[in-house]
């Protein structure tokens, strides 16, 4: 399994230590699960590619609508 060196700032680093006590995990696991869970949320791979992709007239965009014709509000 590949390792990684990090140089962090006191306080971040007393946070992460904190964080695993409390979740009773080392310090490695800790930040290896907050970093897998982070990069799991991403988007999928290429998702990024897909913009403009779309054809299907039903996905124009619309020019917003007239103000005006909006319901008058009082002001507060």
């Amino acid at each position: 399994m590949p390792q990684i060196s990090l140089y962090l700032e006191e306080e971040i680093h007393r946070e992460i230590e904190m964080r695993a006590r409390l979740n009773n995990t080392s310090v490695s696991k800790f930040v290896a699960t907050t970093l897998k869970a982070f990069f799991s949320q991403d988007w999928p791979r290429g998702f990024q590619n897909t913009f403009g992709s779309i054809t299907d007239e039903s996905f124009a965009r619309h020019d917003p609508p007239d103000w005006a014709l909006d319901t008058p509000r009082e002001s507060l």
